[in-house]
C-alpha cells in the first residue's frame, strides 16, 4: 500500500471537535470495483443505458449550509430571520438567490433549486447525502453509497479508471463508515481516494511507477498470489474478494496515464482554470480546504471515466460568536459561486450536460431565527439542495417553505427522491436493480416505489 498524506489542518474543526488531515491511499487497497466486459455489457443492457458514459459529481457542503442565506432568501421577514444578505434577480424571471451568487444568477436557466429538503437527519454526517437513508446506529457501515451501487450495477466505464471517485478530505461529516462505503456490497465498490495537492491539482506524480518495471510488478503480483496460502472459503465476509479487486485495478490504475493525466491540471488549458478562481491558501487557519480547483479535477475525472466523484468543499459550521454565519458567508459563497459555475459553464462547453449530473448540498439547513451570538444553529427540519445537468429540466425552483422559511409548505422533497432523480439520469432502471446483503435480505438502491422529482425528470 502506497499511502501518502496531506497538510494538516490546524486550529480549526467543526462544532464535534474533530480533527482533520488529509490523506491519499494507492496500491494494493485501491477501492472500486471491475468487472469482466461481458459483465459491465449487460449490466448495462439490463439497465437499458445508452452507449454514452454518464455520470454525477456530488458535492457536499459540510457543516450544515445555511438555505435561507443562499437559496431561500426571506426579505419580508422580521430582521431577526431575514438576516444580512439580500436576494437579487436571476435570469430566469420570479426566481432570487443570495446577492452574493452573482455568477449563478446569471446562468440560474442551467440550475435547479430545491427549497423543500425535508428529512434530514439533523447529525453532522454525509452519510445521507451520501446513501440517501439515514444512518441506523445498529447496522454502522452497512448501507452502501450511491457511488457504491453504481459501481456494482454499471461498472467501470474505463478500466483503468475507477468508477467510484471521492475527492473528500476527511472531515467529521465522513464518519460513516471508513473505509466500508461500499456497505453490504463489499470493499471491492468503495470509492478511490484522491485527497490532497494544491495549485496544479492532486499530488499525481504518486500514481507513477518508480524503479519498477511493468515486467516486474507483474512478477511481484504473480509472486503475492503464489505465497497467498489463505482458505479463501472460510472467508464469509467478502474481504479477500475485495482485495483481489484492488489488486487487479491497481494494476490498471497504475499501467495507465489516463487517471494520472486527470488529476493533473497543468495540463489544462490556463483559461478553463483562471474560471474556478484558485485555491485558497489560507484554508488552514479556518480548518478547512477551500479547494476551488477540485471542481474541475472533477470534471476531468468525468471526462476520462469516472462515474460517480464525490468531493466536498470548505466549512459551512457557521453558529459561532460575532455574526460568524454572516462573516464567513461573505467570504465562501462567492467561491462556491464561481467555482461551481465554472464547472457547469465547462460541462455544457463540452456537450456533456445531457450526461453529467450535479448536485450540491448538505447535512441539514439552519435556524430562521438568529441566535444571541448573530449566527444561525442547526435546522433539520428543513434545506436545500442545487441541482444541474444530468438532461435535466432547468430554469425552476422545486418547492417553498413558508414566510420564516421554518418548513417545507409546498411540494417537499425527500433525499430518497433526489437520488432517484439522479440514478434515473445515470440510465439506471430502479425497478431492476437488487441485491441481498449478508443476511440474504433483498436491498435497493431507493426504498421500493421512490419515484424521481417528476417536475426535472
Amino acid at each position: 500500500m502506497l499511502t501518502i498524506f496531506g497538510r494538516p489542518h490546524r486550529n480549526g474543526g467543526f462544532c464535534d471537535g474533530v480533527s482533520r488531515r488529509d490523506f491519499l491511499t494507492v496500491g494494493g487497497t485501491l477501492l472500486g470495483g471491475a468487472l469482466s466486459l461481458p459483465n459491465l455489457l449487460a449490466a448495462e443492457a439490463r439497465s437499458g443505458i445508452r452507449t454514452s458514459h454518464r455520470a454525477v459529481i456530488n458535492i457536499f457542503l459540510p457543516g450544515g449550509p445555511p438555505h435561507l442565506d443562499m437559496w431561500d432568501l426571506k426579505p419580508d421577514a422580521p430582521a431577526e430571520v431575514r438576516g444580512e444578505f439580500k436576494p437579487i434577480k436571476t435570469n430566469v424571471p420570479g426566481i432570487e438567490i443570495c446577492e452574493h451568487f452573482p455568477l449563478l444568477a446569471k446562468m440560474m436557466d442551467k440550475f435547479v433549486v430545491v427549497r423543500s429538503l425535508v428529512g434530514s437527519s439533523g447529525d453532522h454526517d454525509a452519510y445521507q447525502c451520501m446513501t440517501g437513508r439515514r444512518r441506523d446506529p445498529q447496522n454502522a457501515g452497512f448501507w452502501p453509497s450511491m457511488g457504491a451501487w453504481v459501481s456494482k450495477v454499471q461498472g467501470p466505464a474505463e478500466p483503468s479508471v475507477p468508477s467510484h471517485l471521492t475527492l473528500m478530505y476527511r472531515t467529521g461529516e465522513q464518519r460513516w463508515g471508513y473505509p466500508g462505503e461500499g456497505g453490504f456490497l463489499g470493499l471491492a465498490h468503495s470509492p478511490f481516494r484522491l485527497v490532497g495537492g494544491q495549485g496544479n491539482g492532486m499530488k499525481s506524480d504518486n500514481l507513477v511507477l518508480k524503479g519498477v518495471t511493468l515486467d516486474q510488478l507483474r512478477d511481484r503480483v504473480g509472486l503475492m498470489k503464489a505465497f497467498d496460502s489463505l482458505d479463501r472459503t472460510v472467508d464469509k465476509t467478502g474481504v479477500m474478494d475485495g482485495m483481489d479487486s484492488f489488486n487487479r485495478q491497481a494494476l490498471d490504475v497504475l499501467t495507465s496515464s489516463k487517471l494520472k493525466d486527470a488529476l493533473d491540471l497543468s495540463k489544462e488549458r490556463p483559461e478553463v482554470l483562471e474560471r474556478y478562481g484558485v485555491d485558497d491558501p489560507g484554508f488552514e487557519r479556518d480548518g478547512a480546504p477551500r479547494m476551488v480547483r477540485n471542481f474541475c479535477v472533477a470534471r476531468r475525472l468525468v471526462e476520462v471515466g469516472a462515474r460517480v466523484v464525490t468531493m466536498n468543499f470548505t466549512r459551512w459550521d457557521w453558529h459561532g460568536p460575532d455574526g460568524k454565519n454572516f462573516v464567513q458567508g461573505r467570504k465562501d459563497m462567492p467561491l462556491l459561486d464561481r467555482a461551481v459555475t465554472a464547472l457547469v459553464t465547462d460541462l455544457h462547453e463540452r456537450g456533456m450536460d445531457k450526461d453529467v449530473s450535479v448536485v450540491v448540498w448538505g447535512e441539514f439547513g439552519r435556524t430562521p431565527r438568529i441566535n444571541k451570538d448573530a449566527s444561525r444553529d442547526h435546522w433539520p427540519q428543513l434545506s436545500c439542495a442545487l441541482l444541474a445537468g444530468g438532461g435535466m429540466r432547468t430554469g425552476q425552483v422545486i418547492g417553498a417553505s413558508n414566510r420564516l422559511a421554518e418548513h417545507a409548505t409546498e411540494r417537499p422533497v425527500t433525499h430518497q427522491q433526489v437520488f432517484a432523480t439522479l440514478y434515473h439520469n445515470l440510465g439506471i432502471n430502479l425497478s431492476q436493480v437488487r441485491e441481498f446483503d449478508p443476511n440474504g435480505r433483498p436491498q435497493y438502491p431507493v426504498e421500493p416505489d421512490t419515484q424521481p422529482i417528476r417536475e426535472v425528470v
